[in-house]
């Protein structure tokens, strides 16, 4: 089968097209033909093994070389091996530690939900790591709060305005003036455009607030939570050798010391992910989500998506398609 290999870190160009055996499903596993899959800054922040902390942590990225040959954690096509739970012709989607970004894939039945009945491949491949992040970002939100999303147009964001909004609370989000109308479209409440407006200071305060593109410092982000409220570190500017990790441990490290929540949006360590897909299916099926797609590439242009992603302005999710008949 086709798949695009990382031997080295590096950028896009560094990732090379190889034909590689053809996966075989062990115990618990079936293999999936991979109809869609997406770019996230998880796969390429892989890619160039950055923040370079990481290579230090367990699980990380490796000291000197990538441990794992083939990216991509988003995941939506079709089963083709019967399983216990799944069957031949199921169509399926998951978020994977890594090896999306190929033609099959084996994967544990454990990690498989079905996938939205209204959803196309394309678009349910645009949910696993960004609306699951959004959603284990807004646990504990309920009607009437008022929640923050600070970073509101990339894809956790815009998944994040529509959860909060389908929980019940009222939405303010943060995002650049081009991209305004979009998120009011998704249902915020109100924008605040990040160039003319310094949210810490607005003199608005929120029960949560939810730091994705974190352009503002943990302390400050604090004082706009009411005295219980909760802070959920997301992500935040990528550097070469401590950031986004940097602005996540400095909200941790604080939570200690005030009264108000500090916690970790961590969708790669949910312990039931394919619960979480099924909370997300449901929200879709009943029209409360729909993915925001800013490209679409073809599965040959894989690279040019993890560049495209990587600059940054993606408005909502950057989908990779592989030309599978339906």
């Amino acid at each position: 089968m086709k798949a695009l290999v990382q031997r080295v870190y590096g950028p896009a160009d560094s990732l090379t097209w190889e034909d590689v055996p053809d996966p075989v499903p062990g115990e618990g596993e079936v293999l999936v033909r991979v109809h869609a899959t997406s770019v996230n800054p998880y796969d390429w922040h892989f890619m160039r093994g950055e923040p370079r902390i990481a290579r230090l942590m367990t699980g990380g990225f490796g000291l000197r070389r990538p441990p794992v040959g083939v990216l991509g954690c988003d995941l939506a096509g079709r089963v083709e091996t019967r399983g216990a739970k799944f069957a031949p012709g199921d169509d399926v989607y998951a978020l994977l530690p890594r090896g999306a970004h190929a033609e099959y894939v084996c994967v544990s039945e454990d990690l498989l939900a079905p996938m939205p009945a209204n959803l196309s491949h394309e678009q349910a491949a645009t949910l696993p790591m960004a609306a699951m992040t959004a959603l284990v970002s807004l646990r504990g939100v309920e009607p009437g709060q008022r929640v923050l999303v600070n970073g509101a147009s990339g894809g956790v964001g815009t998944f994040a305005v529509q959860l909060a909004k389908a929980l019940g609370a009222h939405v303010d989000a943060v995002c650049g003036a081009a991209n305004a109308e979009l998120i009011r479209s998704l249902g915020a409440d109100h924008v605040v455009d990040y160039r003319t407006e310094d949210f810490t200071r607005c003199g608005r305060r929120y029960d949560f607030v939810l730091d994705i593109a974190g352009g503002r410092s943990v302390f400050a982000c604090r004082r706009v939570l009411e005295r219980d409220g909760t802070f959920v570190a997301v992500g935040g500017p990528a550097g070469r050798w401590l950031q986004p990790a940097g602005h996540v441990f400095a909200a941790l490290a604080s939570g200690p010391f005030a009264r108000r929540r500090v916690v970790l949006a961590d969708a790669v360590g949910c312990r039931d992910k394919a619960a979480v897909l099924g909370e997300l299916a449901a929200f879709a099926e009943r029209g409360a989500l729909t993915p925001v797609v800013d490209r679409t590439y073809p599965f040959d242009d894989l690279r040019a998506a993890f560049a495209y992603q990587e600059a940054g302005h993606a408005k909502g999710k950057v989908i990779v398609t592989l030309g599978v008949p339906g």
